[in-house]
C-alpha cells in the first residue's frame, strides 16, 4: 500500500482521516502544520498526500507549491470548506489532484486517493513516451513549439493528473478542441474508460435527450426497446460534449443535475442511474455571451467551466504551421504514395503570413489536396489554395515579392527601414482601403491583431478612426 501524509491543524479530523487511511492498509504519517510537515518531507517522500487548505503559518496552497517543487508527480488531494471552492480550483490549476469539501465524505476520501495513487503509477510511464507517441499520432494537430501551445500542454497535464469532474475547452472551430479533450482522457486514470462523444448542435432537443440519458421502451412513439444512453457507457470514463452552446434549455437543466449529483434518470424511467464521468464540453461560441442573452443557463456555464482551455488559432502560433504542415506532409505521402521532401520557401512564407480562418483544419485540408493532386518533390506556393476565391491573387502578391526580393542589392545599398516601411505602409494602406476602413477586417486581411494594426497605423502615420460597429469584439 501506499506512504501517506496527512496535513490538518485540527487533532480531531486529522487523526479521523488517518485511521480511516490506516484501515485501508496505508502507512500514514501526520503533521499539524506546514512547517511540521516541511520536516518530514525533509527526511522522506511521502507517495501522496492529503492537505487542509487552511493551515496555520504555511498555509495549504503553500504547502502544494512546495510539494510540487519536491517531485511534481506527487499527488496531492486537497480538503476545503465549502466557501474556499475558488482557492480549491486554484489550487488543481497548481497541481493538485482534487479537491474534497468539509465534512469529508470516507467512502470518497479512499476512492479518491485510490484513483490518486493510480495516476501515479501510471503518469511515470506516460511522462517519458509522451512526446514521443504524440509526434506519431494526430495529438501533434495541437501540439507543437510555440509559448501558446506549450502552455496549454502544461495545463492539460495537471488536468489530466487531477480528477476534476468538469473542463471546458474553448477556441475557433478547426483549432483542435476534440482532439485536446482525448487528449486530457488518454493522459488520465480514466484512459482506460470509455471515451463517449457526441455533437449537440447535431441533433433535434429529443433525440439528443435520448442519445444522452436513454430511454425505456414504451417512452415515446418509436421507443420499441430500452437504450442506454452515452451518460451510462461512458460510466467511470469521460463524455465529450461538442457544440455544447447548442444545447437546448431543457437538456442543460437534466445536465446540470447530472454535474451536481452524478446520477439521472432514462427518458421514460422512474430508477435513479449513478454514474462517475468527467465532463469535458467544447464551443467556438462566446457562452458568457450566450448567458447574457438567456440562450445559455448561468449555472450550468460556471460549472462546466471550473476549469478553461483556450485553444489558440493558429495565426496565434504561427511558428508551429511548419512543423504541423511536414506533419500532414507526412501523412498524405504514405496514403497517396508520393515522395515530396518538404515545402518551398515561398510555400513556407505564404503559409506563414496566412490568416488561416479554418485553422488546423483548413491546413490539413489544404496539404492533402496538393499531395493528392501534384507530383514532385517539393510543395510549392502554387501548389497550395488559399481559399476558394483568395489563393490566386496571394500567390500573385507572393510572387512579385519574390520577382522583387531576387534582384541584387545595388553596390551602394540600400535604405533598409525606409525600403519595409514603406512596404508596410502599402500593404496596411491597401488592406484598410479593401475593408472600407473596417480595422479588425483589415486586420484579418493582413495576419495579425487589431491592436498591432492600430499600432502599425499610428506609426506609420497613417491614423484613422474606427468605423461604426468596428470596436464590437
Amino acid at each position: 500500500m501506499a506512504k501517506v501524509l496527512v496535513v490538518d491543524d485540527q487533532d480531531t479530523i486529522r487523526h479521523f482521516l488517518s485511521k480511516a487511511l490506516e484501515d485501508e492498509g496505508h502507512e500514514v504519517f501526520q503533521a499539524g502544520s506546514g512547517e511540521q510537515a516541511m520536516e518530514f518531507l525533509a527526511g522522506d517522500h511521502p507517495d501522496a498526500a492529503i492537505l487542509d487548505l487552511k493551515l496555520p503559518g504555511m498555509n495549504g496552497m503553500d504547502l502544494l507549491e512546495k510539494i510540487k517543487q519536491i517531485d511534481r508527480q506527487t499527488p496531492v488531494v486537497m480538503i476545503t470548506a465549502y466557501g474556499e471552492i475558488s482557492s480549491a480550483v486554484r489550487a488543481i490549476k497548481m497541481g493538485a489532484f482534487d479537491y474534497l469539501t468539509k465534512p469529508v465524505d470516507i467512502d470518497r476520501l479512499i476512492l479518491t486517493l485510490k484513483r490518486a495513487l493510480d495516476s501515479q503509477k501510471i503518469w511515470l510511464e506516460l511522462a517519458h513516451l509522451r512526446r514521443q507517441r504524440l509526434v506519431r499520432s494526430d495529438f501533434d494537430f495541437v501540439v507543437g513549439e510555440s509559448r501558446a501551445m506549450q502552455d496549454l500542454m502544461k495545463v492539460i497535464e495537471n488536468l489530466a493528473k487531477s480528477d476534476t469532474t468538469t473542463v471546458l475547452v474553448e477556441g475557433e472551430s478547426g483549432t483542435g478542441k476534440e482532439l485536446v479533450a482525448n487528449m486530457v482522457h488518454s493522459l488520465s486514470p480514466r484512459r482506460d474508460e470509455p471515451f463517449m462523444e457526441i455533437n449537440c448542435g447535431s441533433l433535434p432537443e429529443h433525440l439528443l435527450e435520448s442519445e444522452l440519458f436513454g430511454h425505456e421502451r414504451g417512452a415515446f412513439t418509436d421507443a420499441k426497446t430500452q437504450k442506454r444512453g452515452l451518460l451510462e457507457l461512458a460510466d467511470r470514463g469521460t463524455v465529450f460534449l461538442d457544440e455544447v452552446g447548442e444545447m437546448s434549455l431543457t437538456i442543460q437543466v437534466k445536465l446540470l443535475r447530472v454535474i451536481e449529483r452524478m446520477t439521472f434518470k432514462r427518458v421514460g424511467g422512474t430508477q435513479d442511474i449513478k454514474v462517475s464521468l468527467r465532463i469535458i464540453s467544447a464551443t467556438n461560441k462566446d457562452l458568457a455571451q450566450q448567458v447574457r442573452t438567456g440562450k445559455f443557463r448561468e449555472d450550468l456555464y460556471y460549472r462546466l467551466k471550473v476549469v478553461p482551455l483556450r485553444v489558440p488559432a493558429l495565426r496565434e502560433r504561427r511558428e508551429d504551421i511548419e512543423l504541423i504542415g511536414k506533419h500532414f506532409l507526412n501523412r498524405y505521402n504514405i496514403a497517396f504514395s508520393k515522395s515530396f521532401k518538404g515545402f518551398s520557401d515561398r510555400a513556407l512564407r505564404a503559409m506563414a503570413t496566412y490568416a488561416w480562418p479554418g485553422n488546423v483544419r483548413e491546413l490539413k485540408n489544404m496539404i492533402e489536396r496538393a499531395v493528392l493532386l501534384f507530383d514532385g518533390d517539393i510543395i510549392d506556393a502554387e501548389h497550395l489554395s488559399f481559399g476558394e476565391l483568395a489563393g490566386a491573387d496571394r500567390n500573385q502578391v507572393i510572387r512579385a515579392l519574390d520577382e522583387a526580393l531576387s534582384a541584387q542589392i545595388p553596390e551602394n545599398g540600400v535604405d533598409f527601414d525606409g525600403l519595409i516601411c514603406n512596404i508596410e505602409k502599402e500593404l496596411v494602406e491597401k488592406a484598410l482601403h479593401q475593408a472600407d476602413y473596417n480595422q479588425s477586417e483589415a486586420a484579418r486581411l493582413l495576419g495579425i491583431k487589431r491592436d498591432k494594426l492600430r499600432y502599425k497605423t499610428k506609426t506609420l502615420g497613417l491614423e484613422v478612426g474606427a468605423r461604426e460597429g468596428d470596436e464590437a469584439t
